[in-house]
């Protein structure tokens, strides 16, 4: 068994830049199980994904064991790490009675996810995740991360992962210097001015972000693509098999 999950992604952005509508365009979603951990919330397009909601995060475990023993998955999106992460805290840590070892087991439980289950499921994993703005007091700087609690807010749940993007909706004018076969532009985005975006690379206004990938994924031109997650898969697999 392998180490790693070549096809695993952490898409961050802040709410209403496009993190859900980028689903839209994955391929056979009726054979994608889409694990939604937000009360309420639908997503902003018909779909045909497996949905599951998430009562317990420790469901989580069974989600990825049946879908690793199930031949018909062909990948699990989690929608999203934030609330996955706020719903343990709630249930597991802010009623226990030793909160030092509720909050060892919060950090063990992430890492559970990240290095068992997930490259034991072997096939596309998608987190969809929050981000937020902190001020570094000893840098001086903001800086912006998924937000998390515990052990893990010193490495960051970022730490876990080697492809970040983080979804955007960008001014056409910003994107003028970035063509690429992977960023497309429409005649009605044309029209109103702005398309939401995938970053891929950080550049000089983002360094204090943790967009990242494997060296050479992207190259310059394509440090801003359509906020497409099939293309983006499409992308990560010829990576890895050229």
């Amino acid at each position: 068994m392998s180490d790693t999950n070549d096809q695993l992604i952490l898409i961050g952005g802040l709410s209403g830049s496009g993190k859900s509508a980028s689903l839209r365009n994955i391929k056979n979603q009726e054979k994608w199980y889409y694990v939604n951990t937000e009360a309420g919330k639908r997503l902003p397009f018909k779909s045909s994904f497996r949905e599951l909601r998430l009562e317990d995060p420790m469901q989580i475990f069974e989600v990825f064991d049946h879908g690793a023993e199930d031949p018909d998955c062909e990948g699990i999106i989690v929608d999203s790490l934030t609330f996955l992460m706020e719903m343990y805290e709630s249930q597991y840590v802010l009623t226990a009675t030793n909160t030092m070892k509720a909050w060892s087991e919060y950090n063990q439980f992430f890492k559970s996810i990240l290095q068992d289950r997930v490259i034991k499921f072997g096939k596309p994993v998608i987190f969809i995740a929050h981000i937020a703005d902190t001020y570094d007091e000893k840098t001086l700087e903001t800086k912006t991360s998924v937000p998390v609690k515990g052990a893990l807010k010193g490495t960051g749940i970022e730490a876990y992962f080697s492809t970040i993007v983080y979804s955007q909706k960008m001014p056409l004018v910003k994107l003028k210097d970035y063509k690429s076969d992977l960023l497309n532009i429409s005649e009605e985005e044309e029209d109103l001015g702005f398309k939401y975006v995938f970053q891929t690379r950080v550049t000089k206004d983002t360094v204090n972000t943790r967009i990242r990938s494997p060296m050479g994924l992207f190259d310059k031109s394509q440090t801003f693509m359509d906020n497409d997650c099939q293309i983006l898969l499409d992308h990560l697999n010829n990576y890895y098999r050229s």
